[in-house]
C-alpha cells in the first residue's frame, strides 16, 4: 500500500480567538474525542484497511490508488469506522483542522449561528466564535478579497460561496489576487485558502444556480481544483485542502451532500493531486468526477451485463490532473471515454482530451469521446434539464460504439 507524504510549512502567525476551545471534553458521535484521534495516525487504503501509526502524527498521507486487486464490491457495513452524509463529512474534516491548527477560520454568508447554507459549517461558531467563523455580508467580491488578505497574513481562512455561482462576482480577487500574488511578489507570500462551495446542476435551480466553474477557473495560473464525489474523499480533501500552502478550489455538488458512507475513525488526509480507481478494467478507461461518477458506475453495471469490462476513474484532481493515473489506463484499455457534468466548450473534458493526446497518443486505439453537458443555460423544467445533462444510457451507448 503505496502512500506519499507532504511536510507542511506552518505559519508564525497567531489568532486570538474571542472563545476558548477545549477539544477533550468534545465528544464525537462515534465516541472518541478530536485530541484521542489525533494522537494516532493512519494510512487507509482504497481497500477500507487501516494501518497505525503515531509517528505521522503531524504528517500528510495520501491515499493509495486502488490496484487490480483490491475489491469494488467492499460493503461499507464490513468497513471499521463510523458512517456520516457527506455534508457531516466535510464538516468533520474541517472541525478537526480547527481544532488542530488555531490559524484555521471560515468566513462566508450565513456560515455563522445557521450552519451554512448546506449545514457544512452548523455548530462551528458555537464552538469557535465570531472571529474564526466569520458571518459576512452578501458581497463575494468583498469577503474573498478579505479572505485572501487574511492568508497573506499567515492565517489559513476558508471561503464558502453560499452557491459556486455567485463567486464570478469575485473573479477578480480569485484570479488576480488568488492565483498570483505569491508569483507577483516574489514568494514574499503565500496564499493558504480554501475557496468551496455547492454547485452543478441540481433539481430544477434555474440556470444562474446550476452553474459548473470547474471551466471558469482552470485556466487561472497558481490555483489547484479539486471535486468531492463521496464523504471519504470529501474529508481528506478537505482537510488536505486547508493544509496546504498553495490555494485550493473544492467543488461540491448539490445533489451529493446527502450522500451516506461509513469512513475510518482514525485521521486521514488524502492528495490533492490524485486520481482514485473506482473501478478496474480491461475494455475501456471512463474518466469522470463528482455526481457524473454515479452516472457512469450506474451504466457500468449495465456494461458488465453486456461483456464489457469499464475501468472506471475518478480524476479527483481537476487541476493539475493525476497523468501517471491516467496514462497507465490508457496504456492498458488503449481507449478513453471523459464524462462530466461541465460544459463541452472549453470544459475539463476538453482538457483532459488535450493531454491525453499530447502525452498517450500512441497508445489509443480510437479517438477520446467526451460526453459533456449541453452548451445551452440549464433549464428549469425538469424533463428539458435532464436532456441537457450526460445520462447512463448515453453512457452505455457510447462504450459500444467505442468498443467495436
Amino acid at each position: 500500500m503505496a502512500a506519499a507524504v507532504f511536510q507542511g510549512f506552518g505559519a508564525s502567525t497567531a489568532l486570538s480567538l474571542s472563545k476558548s476551545f477545549d477539544s477533550k471534553r468534545v465528544k464525537l458521535p462515534f465516541g472518541r474525542s478530536l485530541s484521542e484521534r489525533r494522537a494516532s495516525f493512519v494510512v487507509v487504503g482504497s481497500d477500507g484497511r487501516v494501518v497505525l501509526d503515531s509517528s505521522r502524527a503531524q504528517k500528510l498521507v495520501t491515499n493509495a490508488v486502488a490496484t487490480k486487486g483490491d475489491s469494488a464490491a467492499a460493503t461499507s457495513a464490513s468497513k471499521p469506522g463510523h458512517e456520516l452524509l457527506l455534508f457531516e463529512a466535510l464538516q468533520e474534516g474541517l472541525e478537526e483542522e480547527m481544532e488542530r491548527d488555531p490559524l484555521v477560520c471560515v468566513m462566508g454568508e450565513d456560515v455563522g449561528h445557521y450552519g451554512g447554507s448546506y449545514k457544512v459549517t452548523k455548530g462551528l461558531a458555537t464552538k469557535y466564535g465570531d472571529l474564526r467563523v466569520l458571518d459576512t455580508p452578501i458581497a463575494e467580491n468583498s469577503f474573498t478579497g478579505m479572505g485572501i488578505g487574511a492568508a497573506m497574513t499567515g492565517l489559513r481562512p476558508i471561503v464558502e460561496g453560499m452557491n459556486m455561482g455567485f463567486l464570478l462576482l469575485a473573479y477578480n480577487q480569485i484570479s488576480n489576487n488568488c492565483g498570483m500574488l505569491h508569483y507577483t511578489s516574489g514568494g514574499q507570500f503565500k496564499i493558504p485558502i480554501v475557496i468551496r462551495g455547492p454547485g452543478g446542476v441540481g433539481r430544477q435551480l434555474g440556470a444562474e444556480h446550476s452553474q459548473r466553474l470547474e471551466s471558469y477557473f482552470q485556466s487561472i495560473p497558481g490555483i489547484q481544483m479539486v471535486a468531492c464525489s463521496t464523504p471519504y474523499n470529501a474529508k481528506g480533501l478537505m482537510k488536505a485542502a486547508i493544509r496546504s500552502d498553495n490555494p485550493v478550489i473544492l467543488f461540491e455538488h448539490v445533489l451529493l451532500y446527502n450522500l451516506k458512507e461509513r469512513i475510518p475513525d482514525e485521521e486521514y488526509v488524502l492528495s490533492l493531486e490524485e486520481a482514485e480507481m473506482v473501478r478496474p478494467g480491461e475494455h475501456v478507461t471512463i474518466l469522470t468526477y463528482s455526481r457524473m461518477r454515479y452516472h457512469v458506475m450506474q451504466a457500468a453495471k449495465t456494461l458488465v451485463n453486456k461483456g464489457y469490462d469499464p475501468e472506471v476513474i475518478d480524476i479527483r484532481s481537476l487541476k493539475p490532473f493525476d497523468l501517471y493515473t491516467i496514462g497507465n489506463s490508457v496504456k492498458k484499455t488503449h481507449r478513453v471515454l471523459i464524462v462530466e457534468e461541465c460544459m463541452r466548450t472549453g470544459g475539463i473534458g476538453a482538457s483532459l482530451t488535450a493531454a491525453i493526446n499530447e502525452n498517450f497518443h500512441d497508445y489509443l486505439d480510437a479517438p477520446i469521446v467526451c460526453l459533456s453537458s449541453q452548451d445551452v443555460p440549464t433549464p428549469y423544467a425538469g424533463t428539458l434539464e435532464e436532456w441537457t445533462v450526460v445520462q447512463p444510457g448515453q453512457i452505455v451507448t457510447a462504450v459500444e460504439q467505442l468498443c467495436k
